[in-house]
């Protein structure tokens, strides 16, 4: 390597094109695709990933901020169990009614409660609300005495609670106005109506009253005396609505009584002085001849009809077609007679001659018959002939009888139009007068009937336990309560923590693949000895960090790789360092370069001069072979910063780095740059163009994500490629998952890396 080195040095210009590698430097055409050049590069607008329900990340929250969700539960236990014991003990006494829609109905009494439709629901709500009138809880108040009782009217024993309140607020008791009886009557009110619950049981007709006092014997009297009260009032507004029907009642009945007597008597003036006279059914009686002589004139009609269609029928039909000529017994007789005759006679024919005296008078017995028949004929036509004429002069007789009955009903209506109108008159008063008269007989019953729709199911019992201060639902609350606080600081406070604090973290927010996590080192560890144990996590780090590089890009481990941060003080040294001893160890040849020529670390970490370095080839002082020196690490050669230039970016700039990275690339399996950090600096964008690729290490709980994204967006302007990022200064104990030792089970699951055999345990 070191006749490489020299050689070029004596000859700088010689195959100059081509010492950088080939897909470091590229023509301008090359970088219109970025996202196919550098497929790990995160393109601007696609830094955050998927923006679902991140578990892990909360899990990782709510672990890293334990101790102050802990501290917030354990302060709220405390406070909720110091403020339970120094609350005075309520009871609660409970009574249940039962409230029926209807009360059992002795007599009936209906219209003097309003009627409930459908489901009864407004019925029920209108009770529940007359359970906590004011009117009830002022007749409770009188009727059990409780202005005169000490357990009622004051609160019993202070508590902590209400000292203090009264101490911030004022004693709303104090005052020459309350020592007045309406104001005590009020308070009491207020107080019993504040202590008052009404709990409807769901799908009954059942309803538990409720009453909360400082005092177990005076919650059961208040709770049992309300729903006797209660019961009481709804038999008196009973009684009062039909005590007032009654009277209201007898005032319209005797009034409409005197209007019944005045319409009557006006209508009887009026018929007699119309001559008008109705029957039973108030029909007059030229109505009801109307109707009697027009169904008369009907039937006669219809039987005229009937008998002229016979009579034309008749005078049509010659012989013996017409039906009643065949119904007639003579006629059957005569033609049964001949027909035995004209029998007889052609039975004779055979023996006498047509002339003989006996066929002789056969025959004239027939034709004798056949006259009478004739003649029978003739008399039934006209039977039906004078049938049809009566029939039609009846209908006549009828139809002048209906014109001049009609005429009568017209002239009898024009005058019973006044009288029409008193008669209805007089029948609205008696209908009105026999409802009322009926309706004030019920209610004079039903209201000596004390009938309730109301009763008591259960007395309320005397209270052992109190109600409330519940410790265990305190605590419970309490324990919610500070948990949630507790949970929500610790999500506010990572929310104002702008730093990366997992790996995820990084893949989420700017979407670079985390290649290895770099724990922190053991308490009271310093970083040599965890690097320098094999076993220790940071060195398992390290040796993962190892695997992911040999996968990062398509042919295999890059040759030359820059290794810088954001900002300093991230760790990029240590883990530039202790990746140089990893691959040395596995039998590359590694050289590294301390490339940062503002603060130079690498030869103070590895105990090596910096008289001769990187500063002095790039000002052409030195050729390469003299500023690279070895290691203790066999494999391992360093080139040092060496003295800090005063225009770090102007020598960095220059073509003399760009070969030195090309020649060194012939002679080591990696060539591994500490740079300096992005931000504020310009020499690390001018490295990590020329490098093949670029691993930026973000310090967890430190690096600001505006500040990472920043540094990136710089790394992107100078055509970088950045392969990945390394998560250093890991606290797994501030995470979720199983961090630590074997740790890099993390890597091998979450990016399906390969753990080296050297890397097992």
């Amino acid at each position: 390597m070191m006749d490489h080195l020299t050689n070029y040095n004596q000859d700088p210009g010689r195959n100059a094109g081509s010492l950088v590698p080939s897909d470091n430097r590229q023509s301008p055409q090359s970088y219109q695709n970025d996202a196919q050049r550098y497929p790990n590069f995160p393109i601007e607008g696609e830094y955050a990933g998927a923006k679902g329900f991140d578990f892990y990340k909360y899990l990782r929250i709510v672990t890293k901020y334990r101790w102050l969700i802990i501290s917030t539960t354990v302060t709220a236990l405390v406070l909720a169990t110091i403020l339970t014991f120094l609350t005075t003990p309520i009871y609660r006494a409970t009574a249940s009614i039962q409230i029926d829609r209807e009360a059992v109905k002795v007599v009936g009494n209906d219209g003097l409660q309003p009627q409930e439709q459908n489901t009864g629901l407004e019925f029920y709500q209108t009770q529940y609300e007359l359970l906590n009138a004011r009117s009830l809880a002022e007749r409770v108040i009188s009727t059990l005495g409780l202005l005169e009782d000490p357990n009622f009217t004051s609160d019993g024993q202070k508590s902590m609670i209400g000292i203090v309140k009264n101490f911030v607020f004022g004693n709303p008791e104090s005052g020459d106005q309350d020592k007045t009886l309406d104001t005590k009557a009020r308070k009491v009110a207020d107080r019993l109506q504040e202590s008052l619950t009404i709990a409807p049981v769901r799908g009954s007709r059942v309803v538990k009253i409720s009453i909360d006092n400082t005092n177990a014997a005076t919650a059961q009297r208040v709770v049992n005396g309300f729903a006797e009260v209660f019961i009481a009032d709804n038999l008196d507004r009973r009684y009062d609505s039909s005590s007032y029907a009654r009277k209201f009642l007898e005032e319209r009945i005797q009034q409409l009584k005197i209007k019944l007597e005045d319409t009557e008597k006006q209508v009887v003036e009026y018929a007699e002085k119309q001559g008008i006279i109705n029957l039973d059914n108030k029909k007059s009686l030229a109505s009801t001849d109307l109707e009697a002589i027009n169904a008369k004139l009907t039937e006669a009609h219809n039987n005229r009809i009937k008998l002229e269609v016979l009579w034309n029928q008749a005078k049509q039909t010659q012989g013996f077609g017409l039906q009643q000529i065949l119904d007639s017994k003579a006629i059957q007789e005569n033609r049964k007679l001949r027909t035995q005759l004209a029998a007889e006679y052609q039975q004779k024919l055979g023996l006498y001659k047509p002339a003989y005296p006996l066929m002789i008078q056969l025959r004239n017995q027939i034709k004798e018959l056949d006259r009478d028949a004739q003649t029978e004929v003739a008399a039934i036509k006209s039977s039906i002939e004078a049938q049809y004429i009566g029939a039609k002069n009846e209908e006549e007789d009828l139809a002048a009888q209906l014109e001049e009955s009609k005429a009568e009903v017209v002239d009898q209506r024009s005058r019973s139009i006044q009288y029409n109108i008193l008669q209805r008159e007089v029948d609205t008063n008696r209908s009105l007068y026999d409802g009322l008269l009926q309706r004030y007989k019920e209610i004079g019953v039903s209201g000596a009937v004390g009938t309730n729709n109301i009763s008591i199911v259960d007395k309320a019992a005397l209270p052992i336990v109190p109600r409330s201060p519940r410790l265990s639902l305190n605590l419970a609350l309490a324990l919610v309560a500070g948990l949630l606080a507790g949970i929500l600081a610790a999500l506010g406070l990572d929310y104002l923590d702008d730093s990366f604090k997992a790996p995820e973290d990084v893949e989420r927010e700017v979407g670079l693949t985390v290649i290895g996590v770099v724990p922190k080192p053991a308490k009271n560890q310093e970083i040599e000895t965890e690097m320098n144990d094999p076993r220790s996590a940071m060195a398992e780090a390290i040796r993962s960090l190892r695997t992911g590089l040999q996968f990062a890009t398509a042919d295999g481990l890059p040759r030359t790789l820059l290794v810088t941060s954001s900002k300093p003080s991230e760790g990029k040294t240590t883990t530039t360092i202790g990746l140089a001893k990893s691959l040395a160890s596995i039998g590359l040849n590694v050289l590294l370069i301390d490339a940062d020529l503002r603060n130079a670390s690498v030869h103070k970490r590895l105990y090596c001069s910096n008289e001769l370095g990187l500063s002095n080839y790039l000002t052409g002082a030195k050729s390469p072979d003299e500023v690279v020196q070895g290691s203790a690490v066999q494999g391992l050669e360093i080139m040092s910063s060496g003295p800090l230039p005063p225009n770090p970016a102007e020598l960095l700039s220059g073509p003399k780095f760009m070969t030195l990275l090309a020649l060194a690339a012939e002679s080591f399996d990696i060539v591994l740059i500490d740079g300096p950090p992005v931000m504020g600096l310009a020499d690390a964008p001018l490295l990590a163009s020329m490098t093949q690729a670029t691993l930026m290490v973000v310090a967890a709980n430190e690096t600001r994500r505006s500040v990472f994204k920043v540094a990136l967006r710089r790394l992107q302007g100078a055509r970088a490629n950045v392969i990945g990022a390394l998560l250093s200064k890991f606290d797994s104990s501030q995470t979720g998952y199983g961090y630590g030792y074997g740790y890099g089970e993390y890597e091998y699951h979450s990016y399906g890396l390969k753990e080296l055999p050297s890397a097992k345990r």
